[in-house]
């Protein structure tokens, strides 16, 4: 057997092509705050946001540099669904559930256009929609299924199939027997889409401190006491946000077991321009497989993106990277001969439920996390549901809000659970169940 080639320089095409990152601004000394956000992404910045304009003090500690974490590692996929599918959620609970989280949706979409034309961010955002390609009959007839539920239960006509030919059309390969699309949503660069709301708002007076990672945090009589390496801060209630990064410090231990962070891999070719690879992806979506073992790819530029679940411990493997560029090219042929120039990963958070979540540890401590792979454009719109929480005033977040996000039994072992569903998923793909 060949030994595996060394794992190449983990780079990121996000990193190389978002500009010069901003100068970092840790907090240093001691301060004061109402509310505490402990995390710098979607989540903590929306929610910054939200309690901002409602005239609270609030004060945003991110433990890195802003984007270091998913949203500045993330596909770049602005989606409104959720993992669990709207028709199950009408199964589960009723119908009036399904079209609530459905709206939600949608209204995380718009929210990210309204971001973007707000704070005037240029994040090469292409509302192009999004396609699901089904790769055996068994899926393309659950796609179909799924479709006309859609249009008939929640009068989504924004979805729509395409056939053999259509996908074989779009997409260049000749893998899919047809697919569901959906016109709503888009993607965009992440990096950029958080640095530009980072600046934006500072711009209107928040308080932003990256390279602050939270060491502990301590009741007091009054609040709480936040503390970092060169400073602390004083709050009557911290909201906690780090999602799939919940392990850093013992800081955030009270959310820690209830997500199990999964790691999602991310490859990047050279400029297709003059290629034969160059009219992939025509229609300039994002695209995801039916399997379950997931993959996913899009354009960025002229450069075609193609990822997946990655490695199931901490850190990269050449295994992972190797796997997902020979699935790419076997899947486009065209990119024969084509360098891959960027290979990089980060943690989904993976919930038992499969859905996110929002809710109180206790008087003083709120939380939100749990996005599923689908964080875009959920956590930069779950901010305003969390300032209501935060603040006593009644919110409607659907599921998100009435759910409890329970610890993950056996979570020392969910490393190994998730190898042992991981390799099940991989062998029923492999056999077309």
């Amino acid at each position: 057997m060949n030994a595996l080639p060394p794992l190449p320089q983990s780079r990121s095409l996000w990193r190389d092509t978002a500009g010069p990152a901003p100068d970092a601004q840790p907090l240093r000394g001691d301060t004061q705050a109402d509310i505490a956000i402990v995390g710098g992404g979607y989540t903590g910045l929306s929610t910054a946001r939200a309690l901002a304009a409602l005239g609270v003090d609030v004060i945003v500690l991110e433990a890195n540099r802003i984007g270091w974490g998913a949203s500045g590692r993330n596909g770049g996929v602005v989606s409104g669904k959720f993992r669990l599918g709207f028709a199950e959620m009408a199964r589960r609970w009723d119908i009036g559930t399904a079209r609530r989280m459905h709206d939600i949706g949608n209204e995380a979409i718009a929210n990210i256009a309204a971001l973007l034309s707000h704070y005037g961010i240029e994040a090469d955002w292409r509302e192009s929609g999004s396609l699901r390609c089904a790769h055996s009959l068994a899926t393309l007839d659950s796609l179909r299924a799924e479709c006309a539920w859609l249009r008939d239960s929640l009068g989504d006509h924004a979805v729509s199939m395409l056939d053999a030919d259509g996908m074989r059309a779009e997409t260049g390969s000749g893998d899919f027997l047809g697919g569901l699309l959906n016109e709503h949503g888009g993607v965009i660069h992440p990096l950029k889409f958080v640095r530009g709301l980072t600046a934006g708002l500072r711009r209107d007076g928040v308080r932003i401190h990256d390279e602050s990672p939270v060491t502990a945090i301590e009741r007091t009589r009054d609040g709480l006491r936040l503390l970092t390496p060169q400073g602390q801060v004083s709050a009557g209630q911290a909201v906690l946000a780090t999602n799939g990064y919940s392990d850093l410090t013992p800081a955030t231990d009270p959310v820690r077991r209830r997500v199990v962070p999964f790691r999602s891999a991310m490859i990047a070719t050279q400029p297709l321009t003059g290629t034969p690879g160059e009219g992939l992806l025509s229609q300039g979506r994002s695209y995801t497989e039916t399997r379950r073992m997931m993959r996913w790819f899009r354009k960025s530029g002229n450069r075609l993106l193609y990822g997946g679940r990655g490695a199931f411990g901490k850190t990269d493997s050449a295994s992972a990277f190797a796997a997902l560029e020979q699935a790419m090219r076997k899947q486009f042929p065209q990119l024969d001969g084509i360098q891959v120039t960027h290979r990089w990963s980060g943690l989904v958070a993976m919930t038992m439920d499969s859905l996110p979540h929002m809710g109180r540890l206790d008087d003083r401590m709120v939380y939100a996390m749990g996005y599923n792979g689908t964080g875009v454009a959920l956590a930069s719109y779950m901010g305003r549901h969390v300032a209501a929480l935060a603040t006593g005033q009644p919110t409607d977040a659907g599921l998100i809000g009435t759910l409890p996000l329970n610890p993950v039994p056996f979570y020392p072992a969910r490393e190994v659970g998730v190898r042992l569903v991981a390799g099940w998923y991989q062998f029923l793909d492999a056999i077309g169940k």
